[in-house]
């Protein structure tokens, strides 16, 4: 196992911030989440300020882990907007493509874990700097020098988002970039449920690689067992598919090609606030595939990526909020190195 592991962080260490870049488009916010675990947000006696938005938690993770990033996005000509642009530049990812609105607020999210264990969203966007990010205003050149293109579907559910989302999406693919998808399920965001699963598997069969939770399975299937390995390949697996990956918490994922499939156990940690942990996961995984595309291929080295990818999503559910948690390349190591008896 050691020597798998000094397999990976040669692979980190060897990435090329020029060929290897990876775009994030769509959300950056703040969260705000309890100072105490285990209540609800009606119950949380104060809030800690912390950056999110899923797309720019996963370039914070990839560039935290010695990978090349950039951010796609907008937010509000005000003091949180700066203040997120600031963080992407501190932990340097390349903000060149943010944008500032001056008539809509920066996006902000109050989000607690219950003691029962399910998660609570509370979203203020009415509507939000992000929601309005224009086709006319991308940055086509970062675009183009995207090696994978990596996406969630929040920015799917308003215009003109939408449509500067989708011109990306396609700019990117003519590109040459690989193609990343997490719908990110935020049904709370969106006008009905139907909406939700019509909007996210919109833009199904144009991605090469899709992160899913079980959670998500058994919605966008209409409540099939998330379980079933026949469920995923007939319903979630499309034709141009490269990689499919259902997360599974604490539990690990499992990974599905047209080639193999099997699973990954995780590293069982204490949790101190879930937010962020399948960002973290994402950026694990597309750090090692932004150096080796052969991970498609390659089964051993696939599954040492997404053994890398759990224990990034360990660690980073060990602290609270979500850019604030996420784990450097070292400790990411350091984990494994720890936790490698659980793979013998």
């Amino acid at each position: 196992m050691l020597g798998n592991i000094c397999d990976i962080e040669k692979l980190h260490i060897g990435a090329s911030k020029n060929n290897s870049l990876v775009v994030c488009f769509g959300e950056l916010l703040i969260d705000f989440v309890p100072t105490v675990g285990g209540v609800s947000l009606a119950e949380a006696p104060a809030f800690k300020k912390a950056p999110g938005g899923a797309p720019a938690n996963v370039a914070v993770g990839i560039s935290r882990l010695g990978g090349s990033s950039a951010f796609i996005g907008k937010v509000g000509d005000d003091e949180f907007g700066y203040m997120l642009a600031d963080i992407l530049k501190q932990n340097n990812v390349d903000n060149s493509g943010m944008r500032f609105d001056q008539s809509a607020r920066t996006a902000l999210a109050f989000v607690t874990l219950r003691a029962d264990g399910e998660r609570e969203f509370m979203f203020f966007r009415h509507p939000s700097a992000d929601m309005r990010l224009h086709e006319s205003e991308l940055n086509t050149n970062l675009i183009k020098q995207a090696k994978i293109f990596h996406y969630g579907s929040i920015s799917l559910i308003e215009e003109p988002c939408k449509s500067a989302h989708l011109a990306a999406m396609n700019m990117a693919k003519r590109s040459g970039s690989i193609l990343s998808y997490d719908p990110n399920l935020r049904l709370p965001l969106w006008p009905s449920a139907e909406a939700a699963r019509k909007g996210i598997m919109s833009i199904w069969d144009q991605a090469d690689l899709i992160k899913v939770s079980e959670d998500e399975i058994t919605f966008l299937t209409g409540g099939d067992d998330a379980y079933d390995d026949s469920v995923v390949m007939k319903k979630l697996f499309h034709p141009n598919l490269k990689l499919l990956v259902v997360t599974e918490g604490s539990a690990g994922c499992r990974y599905y090609t047209k080639a193999f499939k099997g699973r990954i156990p995780g590293i069982k940690v204490k949790a101190v606030d879930t937010t962020g942990a399948g960002d973290a996961f994402v950026s694990g995984l597309l750090t090692c595939l932004s150096s080796d595309l052969k991970l498609f291929q390659n089964e051993e080295r696939l599954r040492e990526a997404l053994r890398f990818a759990n224990a990034c999503g360990a660690l980073t559910v060990t602290e609270r909020g979500a850019i604030p948690s996420l784990p450097t390349k070292t400790a990411v190591l350091d984990a494994l190195s720890k936790y490698s008896v659980s793979y013998k």
